[in-house]
């Protein structure tokens, strides 16, 4: 972990930005007091997990009754 004052990263912020990597971090401080943290974020996209809603749904019934409702959209 990196500390620089505010006014330091004011000058060079975009410097620091391109030296940080995944888990790195840069707090900055204004009169010795941390007041801001610098942290790189993933480019990765989270994917979603096949089965994770398994057992979530429950069908009570089927009931032809109310796809009737529905036969304009049904091929």
């Amino acid at each position: 972990m990196q500390t620089i004052t505010v006014e330091e990263a004011q000058s060079h912020l975009s410097e620091i930005i391109e030296k940080l990597t995944p888990g790195d971090e840069v707090v900055l401080t204004r009169g010795n007091q941390p007041v801001a943290r610098l942290v790189i974020t993933s480019e990765d996209k989270p994917k979603p997990v096949p089965g994770r809603g398994k057992g979530m749904l429950t069908i009570l019934s089927e009931d032809d009754d109310h796809l009737k409702d529905f036969a304009e959209y049904m091929p």
